[in-house]
């Protein structure tokens, strides 16, 4: 029979693409979700019952427990920028990374992957980068072999960065930053799913990795170069931080009032991350460990973001058009 992986947070962002990966390699497959009608789309990654989302809530021990059974390797690719409710920052990336560990270990787990981030820090004064560091700790307290990835901000089809402010840049002449100097060494989604399957498999060793794209600009330079692939001319204003902290502070009152019908554009949290860069650090293992070189924002942006410029999939015919010459 073949191989089993369970993949908490299966169907997110980074979790489809280490699910289609080891679909393909030919292992079962459980993606871990808590709404399993909301991840049919797995699916069809591998033949009839090769892929099945399942229900599972990360606080919950025997939920944790029961979609883990029989697995020889799990994948957490759980995360959240909640620092409030039920899923927040300790809950889900601080105890919830330890009760997905412990079980792994209980239960005889193989191999374990753990998706952290760039800037886990036990002593910082972010809920996020903290949780992410205890996160890290708890699981190589119970699975000292697992191996522990770091990426920077993921792009991808279905990303979360240059796909919102491609959507911003939609809605008027300026487009607000707040930290738009701070560095950022952005990293293809597919190439984080590689290195973890290559984990998984046991094709690289266990160990924390630290992953970053060829590039390193700074958030300035970033929404630069995705206005020049949309093809749309907007001034970029930096927010100063002091005043992104009063922004955040009101935007996640408003958001509470509301009961989440209006999400916080900003919170103070990811003000206090913006105040540092965002980039593998030196002497890091990485990419170059693993043996393969990561794609660039060049080759894969303008895959993407073409829907965001005023013309459309018809931009680049228009543009031919004009530069025909009539005898």
């Amino acid at each position: 029979m073949s191989k089993l992986v369970t993949i908490y947070g299966g169907s997110g962002f980074l979790g489809r693409y280490i699910a289609l990966r080891m679909a393909k390699l030919g292992w079962r497959v459980r993606v871990a979700v808590r709404r399993p009608n909301e991840a049919i789309f797995v699916r069809p990654y591998g033949v009839v019952g090769q892929v099945e989302p399942v229900i599972c809530n990360i606080r919950h021990e025997g939920s944790v427990r029961d979609v883990m059974r029989g697995a020889d390797a799990v994948v957490n690719c759980i995360g959240t920028f909640d620092a409030k409710g039920k899923n927040n920052f300790d809950a889900v990336q601080a105890e919830g990374a330890e009760r997905v560990a412990r079980l792994a270990a209980a239960e005889g787990v193989e191999r374990m992957v753990h998706i952290s981030a760039i800037g886990a820090d036990r002593d910082s004064e972010s809920g996020y980068a903290r949780t992410k560091a205890l996160g890290e700790e708890a699981v190589l307290k119970h699975m000292p072999d697992a191996m522990i990835l770091r990426p920077s901000v993921m792009f991808g089809v279905e990303d979360q960065f240059f796909n919102r402010f491609a959507g911003m840049s939609r809605m008027g002449p300026v487009l607000p930053l707040v930290g738009a100097e701070t560095k950022f060494q952005p990293v293809y989604v597919d190439d984080v799913a590689r290195a973890a399957v290559m984990g998984v498999t046991g094709e690289a060793a266990g160990g924390t990795y630290e992953l970053g794209g060829p590039d390193v600009d700074t958030f300035r330079e970033l929404i630069s170069q995705m206005l020049e692939i949309i093809r749309r001319r907007r001034l970029l204003v930096n927010i100063p931080f002091g005043i992104a902290s009063v922004m955040g502070r009101v935007f996640e009152t408003v958001s509470r009032l509301t009961g989440g019908l209006v999400p916080a554009q900003i919170t103070s949290d990811q003000v206090i991350n913006l105040r540092h860069d965002n980039v593998v650090s030196e002497g890091a293992r990485g990419f170059e460990t693993l043996g393969f070189e990561p794609a660039s924002m060049e080759a894969v942006l303008p895959e993407y973001l073409w829907r965001f410029r005023k013309g459309g999939q018809y931009d680049e015919i228009k543009e031919s058009a004009r530069s025909l010459r009539t005898d």
